[in-house]
């Protein structure tokens, strides 16, 4: 794939993902043109403050429920990165509907606006939620998930290519823990909701580089999955307010101790490369594509965050978030 040649559009552009693929997009891959696509004017005016004269840079106010309206921006599009979602688990579980419209009818209006539109190729941000779902949030990822695999049936051999990436907790993004234990150590006291948690672990960048990787990879219906470490919830309250006291409140509705980023069931259909997972489509239209240097794993695999093989310390979290400095 070469990035300078292709226009490329970001759903949820002005969110956390989306402005972070916006920075390395326009200062390494420098493609012919980005747009963003999002519905909030006043993220985008910011966004636009902070790139100045920046003429590949366009933007797209829109909703990915109004399908009429992604015609529109797709026209002439070659490359989608969809991170567009409703992603905080109370707000869709208090809000099932608006949840499903977002996150699974959007992503149905994004698959259908892409054939239609000839794009070359869609890659969708999907969730460890995902993975035997205990919350609407991740119900609605593992929905999408489905959508977009088998969107490659309805394009075509030679039609728009759809895949996934699946990863964990994105470090500081928005409904993020972090943000709120920076705020309650002022106080001295931190809310854990249970000491045993644990959850997979990235930096923005981290993420960014993956979804750049797996675009380049893709051949339409892999869900690709990184290999990243984990963490244990007590150690980053220790690594971001270690003189509070730890409150244990109990595990919130829709909550898990640990994340599972592949199954069980999936195990079956996945190979292991050095920095990551592939998983198969279990379709008839997917024909053996996979990479001479992946091996497959045994059945029964999984890959969770409490059984992960590469951990991270105090020490790691603190430089990581940066709060040696």
């Amino acid at each position: 794939m070469n990035w300078k040649d292709s226009v490329v559009l970001v759903t949820g552009g002005t969110g956390f993902f989306g402005r972070e693929f916006v920075e390395v997009a326009l200062r390494e891959l420098k493609p012919k043109k980005l747009i963003v696509f999002s519905r909030d004017e006043h993220k985008q005016h910011e966004m636009r403050m902070a790139y100045p004269r920046r003429r590949e840079l366009r933007y797209f106010i829109g909703d990915i429920r109004d399908r009429t309206r992604l015609h529109r921006a797709l026209h002439g599009v070659d490359t989608v990165i969809h991170a567009a979602a409703l992603k905080h688990v109370p707000a869709c579980e208090y809000n099932p509907g608006e949840a499903v419209k977002t996150n699974v009818d959007g992503a149905a209006n994004i698959i259908n606006a892409a054939i239609d539109c000839g794009v070359k190729r869609v890659l969708a941000l999907s969730t460890d939620k995902a993975v035997n779902p205990l919350n609407l949030y991740g119900a609605t990822k593992l929905c999408a998930e489905k959508l977009f695999v088998q969107g490659n049936a309805y394009s075509g051999g030679e039609g728009t290519q759809f895949s996934c990436t699946r990863y964990g907790n994105v470090a500081g993004s928005r409904g993020s823990v972090v943000g709120v234990f920076r705020r309650q150590r002022e106080s001295g006291k931190i809310t854990v909701t249970d000491e045993r948690m644990t959850r997979f672990w990235m930096t923005p960048r981290q993420a960014v580089r993956f979804v750049i990787d797996s675009v380049e990879k893709m051949q339409g219906g892999e869900v690709f999955v990184p290999k990243c470490p984990s963490m244990r919830i007590t150690d980053l309250a220790k690594a971001l307010a270690p003189e509070c006291e730890l409150d244990l409140i109990g595990i919130r509705p829709g909550e898990k101790l640990h994340e599972l980023l592949i199954s069980a069931d999936e195990s079956r259909c996945a190979v292991e490369q050095k920095n990551g997972f592939l998983i198969e489509p279990l379709r008839p239209w997917w024909s053996p594509r996979i990479p001479a240097d992946a091996e497959r794993l045994s059945d029964g695999t999984i890959y969770a965050s409490d059984t992960n093989d590469h951990w991270l310390s105090v020490e790691d979290l603190r430089r990581e978030l940066g709060e040696d400095a």
